[in-house]
Parts: structure tokens; C-alpha cells; sequence
């Protein structure tokens, strides 16, 4: 199978989704799929072996977050190279105008189009003080993804969302982890030492975006509550974005790595204890498994990877979304019982390791080939109506 997959962010940029599509490329290459790639131009040229044909298009920053980009082309460009290149199937994981432009040359091309969830734009509209685009919004996902023949969600949660909000051909397709890169066996001394903290000293984490989706607020009251417990705790922020002075400020005993690359991300995982995530803005959200397949105890809201992943009390601790104090609550108990989350953390592994990128990869191609079936036998009945 030529697949062409078609997004606005791709490794090595850091973020969820250029991760999910490197990892998900890298077991599809091996198991002999042909992938090519339309995206923005980068801002540092490199060719990536897994790519057999690539088209940059235009890009423009998003205001105010300069490291998103929004890609720009114009369908007939897009015609170009799929005559040039043809694909059996295009993969959208952009909803943006650079998606929608492929979308519309690959109906034009006849050619089976598959679409990602892997951002949820109208959850974003409250986050950045605009809800009163949220109606609008949802209506363009709905007509968006209803022109596909299939769309792809991480979880059943979401599924069963988009199915309410009448967005039609909904399956669910999980994330991987990668259980050797991730694991308790990367714990670093001499990290911890970096920190400030001993061998026993209780270390909280969080990894992700520091932006006003990732819910920092409630990150910044839990980690308060429990340095008041645990005035010995460290605290340690990995990550980098738009919030980081104000978080700094707020938080001036935290430890702020920035953004770091996978190798160091893992080291860090590994030599924490506990990992409070607060977001309710993920489809997915890779951060969860990847702390749990370090043998971390995970503090999180039922929802997205969390939801799927984690049986509350037996794996780590899931609160219902919007109880903010129960969060909090749970965080500040949780650090004063090392007992407690060094036995969550050993399991937490055990139920990551069953995500497996190569298990993901297969389910992948069989909704791929199902969905360029199906597209190809109505398109083939609505040539015979129409004659």
C-alpha cells in the first residue's frame, strides 16, 4: 500500500502528534507500507528515511504560539504531486486549511481519504477566551470529517462523542508505547542529584505543553497543596510554551527543564515518583502512557488515555473531569504514602506495556484498506446510478 499522510507537525518537532505519527510511520515502513508526506516547510530542512516522496507548502505561525504552524496550499498543487505520486490512500491529521485542501484534491482524484482526531480544536476555543466560535466550529469538524471516508479516534469516549455530535464512520484506533525506551531501569542518580533531592525524597512530575489548554492552573494549586504537605517534595516541570514565566513565577521552588529530547524525557520519567496530568484538552494525550510505562503512579482526570489505561485505585488515580479538588485531594494523599505509589507505578507498567506501536500499526492498515474499499465500491455505485 502508498499511503500519503498529511499533517502540519512532524518529528523531530515536539508534541503528540508528530510522536504518534513518527512511531505509527516507523512500524508501517517495516511491515513494507510506502508512506509519503505533505506538510509545512520546516524551519530547519531534513529529510526523513521512513519518506519516500515529499511536498512542502506554505505555512503561517499561530498568533501568539509561534512554534504551531498552519499549512497553506491550494488543491491543484496537491493534484500535482498525487498525479505525480498516487497514493491507494491519504491520511489527514490536520482539520486545518492545509487538510481541507487535501481533502478536496483527493475527491477530485477519486482517492480514499481517512482523517485523524488528534486535536480537539473546539475544546480550544474556551481555553483561549473565544467559546463563542465553539458552535462553528464543531459545525466545519462535522462537514469535515463527514467527507472522509473513515476518522480514527483514540479512544471509545470519543468515538462515542463524535457520533453524537453526527459525525459519521467513527472507529477507534489507540496509541503504542515503547516499553524499552520507556521503563523504570532509566531511574538516574545523578538526575535526582540535578534536582536537589536524596535516593528517598518524594519527586512530582508533569510533561506537556505549558499553555492555557493544559489546565496549569490546577497544576499550580495541587503542587502548592502538596509541597504544604510534603515541604521535602520535589517538583519538576518538563516542557515549554506561552505559560512558562507565569508558571515560574507561581511556582518558584519547581524545577523547569524546557523542552528536552525522548532519550532525556524517559531519564525523567523514570527518576520521579508520582505524575500529576490535569488536561482535559487530549484525545489521547502519550505523556500518560509514557509516565505509566515508567512505573509511575498517575494522578489524572477519567479522560482521554487516562480513561482507557488506568482502573482507578489499582494502576493509579483517575477523578471525574471538572472536580478540581478531588484532584487536588487525591495528589496531596497520594505523596504522603510511598507504599501506595510505588505499588501503583509497578502496575501502571504492566497495563502500558499491552500498547504495543506494532499491534497499532496492523489495526492501522486494516481500517486504511477497509476504509479505500468501501470508498472505491460507492464511488463505483454512483457512477452506475448517475449513467
Amino acid at each position: 500500500m502508498r499511503l500519503c499522510i498529511v499533517s502540519e507537525t512532524w518529528s523531530p518537532e515536539i508534541n503528540g502528534v508528530a510522536h504518534t505519527l513518527s512511531r505509527l510511520c516507523a512500524e508501517l515502513s517495516r511491515q513494507g507500507t510506502s508512506i509519503d508526506l505533505i506538510r509545512p516547510r520546516p524551519r530547519i530542512s531534513a529529510h526523513d528515511g521512513q519518506v519516500e516522496h515529499e511536498l512542502q507548502v506554505a505555512h503561517i505561525a499561530v498568533p501568539g504560539y509561534g512554534e504551531v504552524q498552519i499549512g497553506l496550499s491550494s488543491p491543484a498543487r496537491l493534484r500535482r504531486f498525487w498525479r505525480e505520486h498516487r497514493p491507494d490512500v491519504v491520511y489527514l491529521a490536520t482539520q486545518g486549511p492545509l487538510g481541507w485542501a487535501a481533502r478536496r484534491a483527493a475527491q477530485q482524484l477519486e482517492i480514499a481519504v481517512v482523517a485523524g482526531w488528534h486535536t480537539n480544536f473546539d475544546h480550544y476555543c474556551h481555553d483561549y477566551g473565544v467559546a463563542w466560535l465553539e458552535p462553528a466550529t464543531r459545525r466545519y469538524l462535522r462537514h469535515f470529517h463527514n467527507g472522509c471516508a473513515l476518522t480514527l479516534v483514540p479512544t471509545h469516549a470519543q468515538a462515542q462523542a463524535l457520533r453524537l455530535a453526527g459525525i459519521h464512520d467513527v472507529a477507534v484506533m489507540s496509541r503504542g508505547i515503547d516499553g524499552e525506551r520507556f521503563t523504570p531501569q532509566k531511574r538516574d542518580p545523578e538526575l535526582r542529584r540535578r534536582w536537589g533531592v536524596g535516593d528517598h525524597q518524594t519527586v512530582a512530575l508533569y510533561a506537556g505543553r505549558l499553555a492555557a489548554e493544559k489546565n496549569l492552573t490546577l497544576l499550580q494549586e495541587t503542587f502548592d497543596a502538596m509541597r504544604h504537605a510534603r515541604p521535602d517534595m520535589a517538583q519538576v516541570i518538563v516542557g515549554d510554551g506561552p505559560l512558562k514565566a507565569q508558571l515560574q513565577k507561581a511556582l518558584p521552588d519547581a524545577y523547569f527543564t524546557g523542552f528536552i529530547e525522548s532519550d532525556a524525557l524517559a531519564r525523567h520519567y523514570a527518576s520521579a515518583d508520582l505524575f500529576l496530568f490535569p488536561s482535559l484538552s487530549e484525545t489521547w494525550g502519550n505523556v500518560v502512557p509514557e509516565a505509566m510505562a515508567s512505573g509511575l503512579a498517575v494522578v489524572a482526570f477519567d479522560h482521554a488515555a487516562s480513561a482507557e489505561l488506568i482502573d482507578n485505585g489499582r494502576n493509579g488515580v483517575t477523578l471525574p473531569p471538572g472536580h478540581d479538588a478531588a484532584f487536588r485531594d487525591a495528589a496531596v494523599a497520594l505523596c504522603q504514602r510511598p507504599a501506595d505509589y510505588a505499588r501503583l507505578g509497578r502496575v501502571a507498567r504492566l497495563k502500558a506495556l499491552e500498547q504495543s506501536w506494532a499491534g497499532i500499526a496492523e489495526l492501522f492498515l486494516q481500517h486504511l484498506h477497509h476504509a479505500r474499499e468501501s470508498y472505491h465500491a460507492s464511488t463505483s455505485a454512483c457512477r452506475i446510478r448517475s449513467s
